[in-house]
């Protein structure tokens, strides 16, 4: 066999399997999600976190969640729209770093008279660790799909040609 027909091959089976890798790196990336918000909402740092944006960091999560686990879903069969909204939550999810996590990590507070950190380095390394990861994983999930829909589209073309011409 030579290498023509092997990536024909490789590009008909497009056809009948479904975007695994794309649909597992997002399922990883949910994960990342949850163990940054486990680490986030379990911190109890004085009264620090008891105001709207951990409101908006709960909602966003949410969304993020089900957004992010539709999109693996619709990757499965190679829909680019998906694609562009896993791109669009990877880069939410770099976004956050600079929002909730960074603020807590500069913020002490006086607790029984003594200043606490209410986020140590620690913490916001491990924080910040889990949302690049996840966004990375929501970026690559994104483009592996854009790329393999694009050679389904370009496969089907050829083939819908041939089936014209004879």
């Amino acid at each position: 066999m030579n290498f023509n027909n092997e990536a024909m091959i490789k590009r008909d089976r497009l056809r009948y399997t479904k975007n695994k890798l794309s649909a597992n790196l997002t399922l990883l990336a949910i994960i990342l999600n949850a163990l940054y918000f486990v680490s986030i909402y379990k911190s109890d740092v004085g009264s620090f976190y008891y105001n709207y944006l951990i409101g908006i960091s709960v909602v966003y999560n949410l969304l993020f969640m089900l957004i992010a686990f539709l999109a693996s879903e619709g990757v499965k069969t190679y829909k680019v729209g998906y694609s562009f909204a896993l791109i669009g939550i990877g880069a939410g999810q770099i976004i956050r770093i600079f929002i909730l996590p960074m603020n807590a990590s500069k913020t002490s507070l006086s607790l029984g008279g003594e200043d606490t950190m209410v986020m140590e380095s620690g913490q916001f390394i491990y924080v910040c660790v889990c949302l690049i990861a996840s966004a990375a994983l929501c970026i690559i999930a994104g483009i592996v799909n854009i790329a393999k829909a694009r050679a389904l589209a370009e496969h089907q073309a050829e083939i819908d040609n041939k089936a014209k011409g004879s």
